[in-house]
């Protein structure tokens, strides 16, 4: 069942997530593609400026896929100064074009 992560707070902002990009892809500006992860099982990446903050929105294949991604990106944002964990749920209903 895929799982919804939802990365929102005071600590994270475009310019720490641009920063962990960077970390993330090796010097690539921007994700592009599901590959950029580096960990296999992601379905949907989104991130913006929302009215509370930056936010990121990924969908995951499985928890345990989300797990191995948090085992890359957690010691990344705790060096560009990202604290706090996100808000992570089973998805009741997942639909791509």
């Amino acid at each position: 069942m895929p799982v919804v992560a939802v990365f929102e707070g005071p600590t994270l902002t475009r310019l720490n997530y641009e920063e962990s990009v960077r970390r993330l892809t090796g010097g690539k500006a921007r994700m592009e593609s599901p590959a950029d992860w580096g960990v296999p099982g992601l379905l949907l990446h989104v991130a913006g400026q929302g009215p509370k903050g930056f936010r990121v929105v990924d969908v995951w294949e499985s928890q345990d896929a989300f797990r191995r991604f948090g085992e890359k990106l957690v010691p990344i944002l705790k060096a560009v100064g990202v604290e706090g964990e996100p808000e992570v749920y089973p998805s009741h209903t997942y639909v791509s074009a």
